[in-house]
Formats: C-alpha cells, structure tokens, sequence
C-alpha cells in the first residue's frame, strides 16, 4: 500500500496576485475595462486577460496599466506585495484543516 503524497499549500502565482490587485483597483475607481485599456493604451482583451491572470504583463505593460490607473509601478507593486502577504499567510496558517507547524524562529501564543 503506497503513502499518499502530503499536499502542499499551493503559492499564488505572481500573475493572478498583480492581475487582482489592477482589476480591484480599477473597480474601486468605478471605471470600466475600456477606459484603463484607453489610457494605458493597450488593449481592453489584453487587459482583461491580465486581470484574470491569463497573461503575464511585462513591465512596460505594467508600468502603462499603472499609470492608466493614476498610479505609478510602485503603488501596484506594493499592493501586490501586501495582497501575496496576505494569501500566503492563509494559506501557511492551516494545512488540510490542522495548524500548520511553527516555522523556524516562530513563536505563537495561546489567546
């Protein structure tokens, strides 16, 4: 009888992280897919398909995206950084259901 194989957390991928962090950013300003693509200057299918994570945006396109959003590269690269925080937080906390071992040097408390 073979051991089942341990599952592991799966990492978020870097595309679908920064394609979440331009489609929330973009819906909190109330504005449409067409009028970001229109500013950026790109495509509104091309920039669907990197808000849904489908594609992987260069920098060039991410810095011109960014900007269609009043933003610059470093706002969208910070919240990306706070949101794959965040997912990998939750995901690290449990492990099929059980807490997950304290990694080395962590120290929990009981509330």
């Amino acid at each position: 009888m073979s051991t089942p194989k341990r599952e592991r957390a799966q990492e978020p991928l870097w595309r679908d992280v920064v394609g979440g962090v331009l489609r929330r950013e973009r819906r909190d300003q109330g504005r449409t897919l067409q009028d970001v693509a229109d500013a950026a200057r790109i495509s509104m299918q091309y920039l669907s398909e990197i808000e849904r994570g489908r594609k992987e945006a260069s920098s060039e396109l991410l810095a011109a995206t960014a900007r269609g959003l009043g933003l610059n590269l470093a706002d969208v690269l910070s919240l990306a950084h706070e949101e794959l925080v965040r997912l990998t937080a939750v995901r690290t906390l449990t492990v099929r259901g059980r807490p997950a071992p304290p990694r080395q040097g962590e120290v929990r408390l009981a509330a």
